[in-house]
C-alpha cells in the first residue's frame, strides 16, 4: 500500500513539474512572439520576368547541346543590354489578386496593396486586379468597390480580370473599372440583394420558452432569430433590402451607363459569352492571355500583401473561434447579415 502511495506522489510531482515547465515554455514563446512583432509586408513578383523565364526553359529543354550554348550566350547578352537600359519611363502594370469569401476578409490586405500600388504607380500605368468572388456581405464589399475606386480617383487605367466568378458583390467591385475582361465561361451579375434569417419562435412557443427582447426604437429589431416575427416588422426589412438593392443598381448605373439596367438587375448571373451581350463585361479573355500579351512590352509586377500572425495572435484565434461557437455570436451572425 506504501509503494502505490509513494508511486501516486511521484506521478502526482511529475505532473506537476511538466506542466510547469509547459507553462514556461507557453510564456517565454508569447513573450518573444509579442517582441518580434507582426511581420507584415508587401510581396513583389515581377511576371513579366517569369512568363521570360518559361519561355526560355521550355526553349532549352527542346534544343541541342549547341543550341542550347548560343541561347546562354544570348540570355547573357540580353541582360547585360538590359542592365545598361533605363526602364524607369517604362508604362507599368501592377496585379492584385482579390480572393473574396462571405465576409469579403480580403478587404484588409486589398487596402494595403491599393496603397502599396498608389506610391508608385502613375497615370501613364495600368493597374490589373484579378477577382474571384460570389460575393457576401453588403458593408464588406462596399468597402473592397471604395477600394478599388481610389485607383479611378487618381486617375490611373484599371482593368479588372474574372476568370472563374465575380457574382453580387464580386461584380459589385468589378464595375469600378475601366475595363472588364471575362473568361468566356466565368459567372457574372447577379446584380441583387438576399438575406435568411431563421426563426425559432414556433418551436419555443410549442415548449413554454419565452424570449424577452428590449429594444428603443421602433425598427432596432426588424426581425428576430427567437423572438416572433410581426408583420411590420417583416415588411420593414423587405424595405430595407430594396433600399439596398437601389443603391447597388445605382452604383452599377454609375460606373456601366450601357447599360439595359433593368434587364440586368434582376439577380439573375451570366456566363461571360451571354455577359458580353448584356454589356456586363467588355471583352472575352482569360487573364494570363492579357497579362502575357503586355509582358513583351512593359513591366508586369504583381504586388501582395502579406499578414504573418504571430504567436499570441494565433492562440487569440484558437480561443476567439473557440468562443464565437457560442449562442450569442451565432444569433448575431444570423440576424445581422444582408448579402449582395
Amino acid at each position: 500500500m506504501d509503494a502505490l502511495q509513494s508511486i501516486g506522489v511521484f506521478a502526482a510531482q511529475t505532473f506537476l513539474i511538466l506542466f510547469a515547465i509547459i507553462a514556461v515554455i507557453l510564456v517565454i514563446a508569447m513573450v518573444a512572439a509579442k517582441a518580434a512583432g507582426h511581420k507584415n509586408e508587401i510581396e513583389v513578383e515581377l511576371l513579366h520576368k517569369k512568363y521570360k523565364n518559361f519561355q526560355n526553359l521550355l526553349k532549352a529543354h527542346t534544343m541541342s547541346k549547341t543550341e542550347r550554348k548560343d541561347l546562354k550566350k544570348q540570355l547573357k547578352q540580353e541582360k547585360k543590354e538590359s542592365a545598361d537600359k533605363s526602364r524607369t519611363h517604362e508604362k507599368k502594370i501592377f496585379v492584385i489578386d482579390f480572393e473574396g469569401d462571405v465576409k469579403a476578409s480580403a478587404v484588409e490586405n486589398l487596402r494595403e496593396e491599393v496603397t502599396a500600388v498608389l506610391t508608385s504607380a502613375k497615370p501613364e500605368d495600368e493597374v490589373v486586379v484579378r477577382i474571384e468572388s460570389p460575393g457576401g456581405v453588403v458593408h464588406g464589399y462596399g468597402l473592397a468597390a471604395s477600394q478599388l475606386l481610389r485607383i479611378r480617383d487618381k486617375g490611373i487605367p484599371l482593368t479588372v480580370c474574372v476568370d472563374k466568378v465575380a457574382a453580387s458583390g464580386g461584380y459589385l467591385m468589378s464595375v469600378t473599372a475601366n475595363k472588364i475582361l471575362s473568361a468566356p465561361f466565368a459567372i457574372v451579375g447577379s446584380i441583387g440583394v438576399v438575406a435568411q434569417v431563421p426563426n425559432f419562435h414556433r418551436i419555443l412557443k410549442k415548449h413554454d420558452v419565452d424570449v424577452k427582447e428590449y429594444t428603443a426604437g421602433e425598427f432596432k429589431r426588424t426581425v428576430s432569430l427567437l423572438g416572433e416575427i410581426t408583420s411590420k416588422g417583416e415588411e420593414k426589412f423587405q424595405q430595407q433590402l430594396e433600399e439596398t438593392h437601389i443603391l447597388f443598381k445605382s452604383f452599377v448605373q454609375k460606373f456601366r451607363p450601357q447599360m439595359n439596367l433593368q434587364e440586368v438587375a434582376t439577380g439573375e448571373y451570366w456566363y461571360g459569352e451571354q455577359a458580353i451581350t448584356k454589356g456586363l463585361v467588355d471583352e472575352i479573355r482569360t487573364s494570363d492571355d492579357y497579362l502575357m500579351a503586355l509582358a513583351d512590352k512593359h513591366q508586369i509586377i504583381k504586388v501582395k500583401f502579406e499578414q504573418h500572425e504571430s504567436f499570441g495572435d494565433k492562440l487569440s484565434g484558437i480561443i476567439g473561434k473557440a468562443v464565437k461557437k457560442g449562442a450569442l455570436s451565432i444569433v448575431e451572425e444570423l440576424e445581422t447579415r444582408r448579402f449582395l
